[in-house]
């Protein structure tokens, strides 16, 4: 069976979700290599989760510096691992990272790429979904192999029947001047609350522009926190200052799909849409009954969100 390569992404010595994701669907074209870019030491520790999922091997391009400029020696080594194993299919996550990574692999050997893939077919013909998700279409590379960037939370992932204790092969990282022209000069992490990752998250509790001020939105905050999800917002809601941009849900922002997903004063826009409607049980709050996020919704409540959200609230105080 033909190797496929998954590029593993990866944080704080744990495996993320979009991989996790990317090896199950790897293991309907092929057999599920997987591919770790870091600093020597990094791939290990990651070995036992990627086999869990399928990875059979575990390619491990570590150097101290790699992560030091920006995704050109990612690129380059991935290229030549190409050109070596000769996989069914390469997947990387549909990240900023992932796709400038794929698209520089296309440039290097001449090969398509797809991005924004949800599914990959044995014969590598790949689904997309375009226009906002409002249509769905099957494509394929035409030149070399299926090179494909998945988008998050297309799937859900699935251990291995047979998990794997993968062997780790070393890849040579040799950091070239072509490679080594734009440097990362400094890194600020992120703020992490105690609140799961929006992208990750099994329920996602979101505001829009109906929650109508940045005040407010400690009402959506604490709604969440009671379910124990991750907090979201609309675009309308974010562009008017409402909530932070990196939390924002949609077309131009995170797509997720969470067991649970509650729109709170978010009329559901295609835009909208286009990001939470493979969500599991859908709930819409909204004072306009012809919003269109009741066409997705599961249980619609047609009232004011200032009103019901707390009624929420105190019965799930009741239930803790």
């Amino acid at each position: 069976m033909a190797e496929v390569l998954v590029v593993v992404e990866h944080g704080d010595g744990q495996v993320k979700k979009v991989t996790l994701e990317m090896l199950t669907l790897a293991r309907e074209v092929g057999e599920p290599s997987a591919v770790v870019f870091g600093a020597p030491g990094t791939a290990a520790p990651l070995a036992e989760k990627l086999g869990e999922y399928g990875a059979a091997k575990v390619y491990a391009a570590e150097h101290a510096e790699i992560d030091g400029y920006l995704v050109a020696p990612k690129a380059t080594v991935l290229a030549s691992l190409i050109g070596e194993v000769q996989p069914a299919a390469v997947l990387l996550g549909a990240g900023q990272e992932g796709k400038e990574i794929a698209g520089r692999v296309a440039v290097k050997l001449d090969n398509g790429v797809l991005t924004d893939v949800s599914a990959i077919a044995a014969d590598g013909t790949a689904t997309q979904v375009v226009f906002a998700g409002a249509t769905i279409v099957t494509s394929k590379v035409t030149r070399g192999i299926p090179l494909a960037t998945v988008r998050p939370n297309s799937v859900t992932p699935a251990p291995a029947d047979a998990a794997a204790s993968p062997p780790v092969t070393e890849l040579p990282v040799t950091l070239a001047d072509s490679a080594t022209l734009v440097k990362v000069v400094e890194r600020v992490a992120e703020a992490k609350g105690g609140r799961p990752e929006l992208s990750e998250a099994s329920v996602v509790v979101s505001g829009g522009r109906g929650v109508g001020s940045a005040e407010n939105f400690s009402l959506v905050e604490e709604l969440a926190d009671r379910l124990g999800g991750a907090v979201g917002a609309s675009r309308a809601a974010t562009d008017s200052g409402f909530y932070p941009h990196q939390y924002q849900v949609g077309q131009t922002g995170k797509t997720v799909s969470p067991q649970l997903y509650v729109a709170l004063g978010i009329s559901g826009a295609i835009q909208h849409r286009a990001g939470m409607q493979t969500s599991k049980t859908i709930i819409a709050v909204n004072k306009d009954p012809e919003a269109p996020i009741f066409e997705l919704a599961d249980l619609g409540i047609v009232g004011d969100l200032f009103a019901v959200v707390p009624q929420a609230v105190t019965e799930l105080q009741k239930r803790t």
